[in-house]
């Protein structure tokens, strides 16, 4: 017999090792996208707070309602499921509000980190070609020289129905209406919710693209690998183009 035939574990620890220690099955809701189990907890828990930044918190309704008034001001500006969304933002209420709301409007966030270097935003932006970009007074400053053709929209103005209302310019559209979820005909969770670049440290960098089921499944995983309840408090220190997934 050669030794490619030859069992070194017993059938039984093969089986634990192999199946019992890397039993990853998990059921998850197939027909959710990511912005759908948000609005869900939205409505569970609307006065729980949501985001603790610089000594300041939003709840959840309030986090859904800034990223609703600037979601319904990007569907207006004709985003729609796998269009591509930049989104330059310093780390901030802003940058939750901006991601949340490209997934609303039924975009694909492309995350930008204001402190890249100017050759390699130049780099994505010109593989991703996004015609509408999501960045604050950092992201602008950032972009300044790389980008001359794109709709820059600041998260940072749509704090306030007053303002929401205002930057949408939509008569039709009641302030009410704004901090409502939107309604995206045809999104479904084998959309693009991201796409992440490389490090390019072997040429340009390479985009992966990401749907929402993936994001989804392991949504519903992590609770369960760490230990995760309504009472837990949750760091976030990577950077918003680092992909966990």
């Amino acid at each position: 017999m050669a030794v490619l035939g030859l069992e070194i574990l017993p059938h039984d620890e093969r089986q634990q090792l192999l199946h019992g220690l890397n039993s990853l099955t998990i059921d998850f809701p197939r027909d959710q996208v990511i912005h759908g189990l948000f609005e869900k907890q939205v409505e569970l828990t609307p006065q729980a707070t949501a985001l603790v930044f610089n000594g300041q918190s939003l709840s959840y309704s309030e986090l859904n309602e800034r990223a609703n008034r600037l979601a319904h001001h990007l569907i207006g500006l004709g985003v729609q499921p796998d269009n591509l969304v930049a989104i330059c933002v310093e780390r901030s209420f802003a940058m939750i509000v901006g991601v949340l709301a490209i997934l609303k409007a039924g975009g694909a966030y492309v995350p930008l980190d204001p402190s890249y270097a100017s050759e390699r935003l130049k780099d994505i932006l010109a593989d991703a070609s996004p015609t509408v970009m999501v960045a604050d007074m950092s992201g602008r400053i950032a972009i300044g020289g790389v980008v001359s053709s794109m709709t820059i929209v600041d998260p940072n103005l749509f704090e306030d129905t007053i303002q929401g209302t205002k930057r949408n310019n939509m008569e039709s559209i009641s302030s009410s209406q704004l901090v409502q979820n939107p309604h995206v005909p045809g999104l479904t969770p084998s959309h693009l919710a991201y796409i992440i670049y490389t490090s390019g440290s072997t040429g340009k960098p390479k985009g992966v693209m990401i749907e929402h089921r993936g994001v989804v499944n392991l949504i519903h995983r992590r609770p369960e690998s760490f230990g995760i309840s309504s009472s837990s408090r949750a760091l976030q220190f990577t950077s918003l183009s680092f992909d966990h997934s």
